[in-house]
């Protein structure tokens, strides 16, 4: 028997096709059949058309464009090619006509079985770049550049996959930068941690309109797994399989989940504004970490948000004070960025010219090519 199982679903008009169905699957090693109340995102959907194909045809393809499904198999009563067609122009990947036939259906579990243990060989290997968004003091957007900094990272051609963690624990707020709902959050994880794999994060996770896929933050701190820096770990570990980048929107505060996740990633994108009071916290936290133990290397980033090239306080002085180079620079654009956070939707889709649109856009690329230099050595805490 193999280790490993992949859920499948049963969608059929009859109770003879689904039981028809149902002993084909569980003759493959290593399927399972979900139960018709099981409301689980399935790796494998079955799914009988009817009479209306047309409605049937727009459902397949919302499910698999929201990856509510992995993949999906039609059968049909009818065998008209241009029902073909459109069944593979809607995502489905095998169309099976009645009469079923069983070898048909085995061979495709098998080659199902195939594509999905050579993807999870590459997520095996793949190891995601965390990047975290600390704010130097509250109001500083530190939401703002999580979150449009994560959709910029998907809209470039060489990410396939881009997640965004809500790690602010009292003030988590992406869900309203997005106008999303979802239905859970990290906490789910953080309660349910042996039950960690990619379906039951999957699950988790909420996809949004630009292809990020978003874990929440809770919304009441009560009756919810707490985010020990352990659970943290062992979430972003996983997340990493899965994902070419994994956006942490960290708030600003520090706590021990936090410092972890400082230790665990890749570039720490440190948010800052050209004010005394910023730049006075950013050379504190900087300080701060040094003690800590984390090695002052290149994996902390400055970044000045809301940039105004005439302010008092120039890049140069911001430098000298905090005694560090600065990163970039996103240009202060008030009117864009607040009706954006209004509308619950990204700067790119309110204003794609915008010039605080492109520095998101540029800043993406630079990370998605690796010239943001990675960390040298790695950072270390106690223990």
């Amino acid at each position: 028997m193999l280790d490993k199982s992949w859920s499948a679903k049963i969608e059929a008009k009859t109770a003879g096709l689904r039981k028809a169905l149902e002993e084909i699957i569980l003759s493959v090693d290593g399927f399972k059949v979900q139960s018709s109340g099981d409301t689980r995102r399935p790796d494998l959907l079955i799914f009988e058309l009817g009479g209306e194909t047309d409605k049937e045809f727009s459902l397949i393809h919302s499910l698999l464009e929201e990856d509510v499904v992995g993949e999906i198999f039609l059968t049909s009563r009818s065998s008209d090619p241009s029902v073909i067609l459109q069944a593979l122009r809607a995502g489905a990947k095998e169309f099976f006509p009645h009469p079923l036939k069983k070898e048909e259906l085995l061979q495709a579990l098998l080659k199902f079985r195939q594509r999905r243990e050579k993807a999870e060989e590459k997520e095996t290997l793949r190891k995601g770049r965390i990047v975290q968004i600390l704010g130097s003091k509250g109001g500083v957007g530190t939401t703002t550049v999580a979150v449009n900094l994560a959709i910029a990272l998907a809209a470039q051609q060489n990410i396939q996959s881009v997640a965004l963690v809500d790690m602010n624990l009292l003030f988590g707020e992406i869900p309203l930068f997005l106008e999303i709902q979802p239905n859970y959050h990290w906490g789910e994880i953080a309660k349910n941690i042996n039950r960690l794999d990619s379906t039951f994060l999957m699950n988790i996770l909420t996809k949004h309109s630009s292809g990020i896929h978003v874990l929440p933050s809770p919304t009441k701190l009560n009756g919810h797994g707490t985010a020990t820096p352990i659970i943290v770990q062992q979430m972003l570990h996983f997340m990493q399989k899965m994902f070419d980048f994994i956006i942490v929107d960290g708030g600003q505060s520090l706590y021990e989940s936090s410092l972890k996740i400082l230790e665990m990633s890749d570039t720490v994108l440190l948010i800052s504004i050209l004010s005394l009071p910023c730049l006075s916290n950013t050379n504190k936290l900087l300080k701060s970490f040094n003690d800590l133990g984390i090695f002052e290397t290149d994996t902390i980033k400055i970044v000045i948000n809301r940039y105004i090239k005439n302010s008092e306080i120039t890049l140069k002085d911001a430098k000298d004070a905090i005694k560090k180079d600065i990163l970039w620079t996103i240009p202060n654009d008030y009117r864009s960025t607040i009706s954006a956070i209004n509308q619950g939707k990204s700067l790119s889709q309110i204003a794609p010219k915008a010039a605080v649109t492109e520095s998101f856009g540029h800043l993406a690329e630079l990370l998605s090519k690796g010239e943001v230099q990675q960390k040298k050595g790695r950072m270390r805490f106690f223990g």
